[in-house]
C-alpha cells in the first residue's frame, strides 16, 4: 500500500485519480482549496479530505508532516484558458507560486513528487513536428505560460536541490466529473437542452483527446517505473478537430448539426497540439480507451448524473449563446 497525497484532488482529473488510487488499495488524502472546479461531490464519501491552498506553506507542510506521504501528485491548478485571458492573476498565484510552495515543502520532507502539467506548454504545433519532451516550450496564453513556468521551477529544484520530482504532460482529458465550462461537457449539456453549441473560429483547431482513466494509469506508471528529474508526455493518439468533436457528440445524442454556432476565435488560439509518446510507452503504458467508446461513456455519465451538473449551471448557461467563452 502506498500513501498518496493528491493536491487538487477534488477537481476533474484529480478526483478520477483518487478513485483509481482507491481501487488499487492505496491510502489517499485529498488536499484541495475547493474553488469553483473543486467539489466534494466529485469525491467518494469515504476519502479523507483537508481543505487547504497549495500556496499556503504552513498548512501544506503540516499536512505532509502528519500524513507522511510516499508520493504527492499535484493536480492543483487554474486551467481554463478563457478565464486566464480575462484575469491572469489567479493562474500566476496557483500555477507558479503554488508549485514553488510544494517544492519548498519537498525540500524539507522526503517524498516523491509527480506534477501534472499540460501539452499546451509546447504552444501551437501547426506545421511543426509532434512535440517530444525536449521540444522548446512556446506557451501562447497566460494559462499555458504559468504551467510552463511551474515546469521550469520543478526542473530547477530537481537540478539544484535534488527534489525527487517528475512532470507529466497529458493531452486534452475528457470523461466524468469535468466542469461544464470545458468543450465536451459544455457541448453535451447544451445539446441535451437543444441550445446553440459554441465553436470558436471555424472549429478546425486540432487537439489530441485522452480518456481520463488512461491518464490516471499513465501517471501511476510514472510513479512505479519512471524516474525523478524526467518529463513524460501522455498523448491520447486521438487527434480530432474541435468541430469533429462537436459533430461526434451531436451524432451520438441524435441532435441536428444546425445547433452548431460559430463565434469569433479567442485571442492567442493555438491551432494544433500533438505530442509523441515514446517515453511513456517505453514504461509499458498505452491508452486503452477508444475515442468512440470513451465519448459514449462520457455522454452517458452526464445524461445519468444531472444532479451533479445541475448545481454548476446558472441561468447564463442557458440564456447566453457563449457561456464562459
Amino acid at each position: 500500500m502506498v500513501r498518496v497525497l493528491v493536491t487538487g484532488g477534488a477537481g476533474f482529473i484529480g478526483s478520477n485519480f483518487v478513485r483509481y488510487m482507491l481501487s488499487l488499495g492505496n491510502e489517499v488524502l485529498v488536499y484541495d482549496a475547493f474553488t469553483y472546479a473543486g467539489r466534494l461531490e466529485n469525491l467518494p464519501g469515504d476519502v479523507k479530505v483537508v481543505k487547504g491552498d497549495i500556496a499556503d506553506y504552513a498548512t501544506l507542510d503540516g499536512v505532509v508532516r502528519e500524513f507522511q506521504p510516499d508520493v504527492v501528485v499535484n493536480f492543483a491548478a487554474e486551467t481554463h484558458v478563457d478565464r486566464s485571458i480575462r484575469n491572469p492573476e489567479p493562474f500566476i498565484r496557483t500555477n507558479i507560486y503554488g508549485v514553488y510552495t510544494i517544492l519548498e515543502v519537498a525540500r524539507k520532507r522526503d517524498f516523491r513528487l509527480i506534477h501534472v502539467s499540460t501539452d499546451e506548454v509546447y504552444g501551437d504545433l501547426e506545421g511543426r513536428e509532434p512535440a517530444t519532451e525536449d521540444t522548446v516550450l512556446r506557451p501562447s496564453n497566460p494559462y499555458s505560460a504559468t504551467k510552463a513556468s511551474g515546469d521550469a521551477l520543478i526542473m530547477a529544484y530537481w537540478r539544484t536541490y535534488g527534489v525527487k520530482a517528475s512532470i507529466v504532460r497529458p493531452s486534452n482529458n475528457y470523461g466524468p466529473y469535468q466542469h461544464p465550462e470545458k468543450l465536451i461537457p459544455r457541448t453535451i449539456l447544451r445539446a441535451l437542452n437543444n441550445l446553440p453549441v459554441v465553436v470558436h473560429g471555424d472549429g478546425s483547431q486540432r487537439r489530441d483527446w485522452l480518456y481520463v482513466e488512461d491518464n490516471c494509469r499513465a501517471i501511476w506508471t510514472v510513479f512505479e517505473r519512471g524516474s525523478p528529474g524526467e518529463i513524460y508526455n501522455i498523448p491520447g493518439f486521438n487527434e480530432k478537430s474541435v468541430l469533429q468533436v462537436v459533430e461526434d457528440i451531436l451524432r451520438i445524442l441524435g441532435k441536428p448539426r444546425n445547433l452548431i454556432h460559430f463565434t469569433p476565435d479567442r485571442p492567442g488560439q493555438d491551432r494544433r497540439y500533438i505530442m509523441r509518446g515514446d517515453k511513456i510507452m517505453s514504461l509499458g503504458w498505452k491508452p486503452l480507451m477508444s475515442w468512440e467508446e470513451g465519448l459514449r461513456r462520457t455522454i452517458k455519465w452526464y445524461v445519468e448524473n444531472e444532479d451533479w451538473w445541475r448545481s454548476l449551471i446558472n441561468d447564463e448557461f442557458f440564456t447566453r449563446e457563449t457561456p464562459w467563452a
